[in-house]
């Protein structure tokens, strides 16, 4: 019996997800949203809500964007 299959080419892959510096973005957003709910809870005035807000607002939009530059 002869073997039918023939040995396929050895592919490359570009293995993106593991590369260090979106484990370190994804860190920094982390950072960013956990700092975010800090600032909620330390004083009922405008300006710590505004603060957090804006914080939460950058943690949440550098995590999304890192996620999605992963995904890619």
């Amino acid at each position: 019996m002869a073997n039918s299959v023939e040995p396929r080419p050895h592919i490359s892959t570009d293995n993106n997800a593991n590369q260090t510096h979106y484990y370190v973005t994804l860190a920094i957003a982390v950072v960013f949203g956990i700092a975010g709910t800090f600032f909620r809870f330390l004083q009922d005035s405008f300006l710590f809500t505004s603060i957090s807000n804006i914080l939460l607002i950058i943690g949440a939009f550098i995590g999304i964007r890192t996620v999605f530059r992963i995904m890619k």
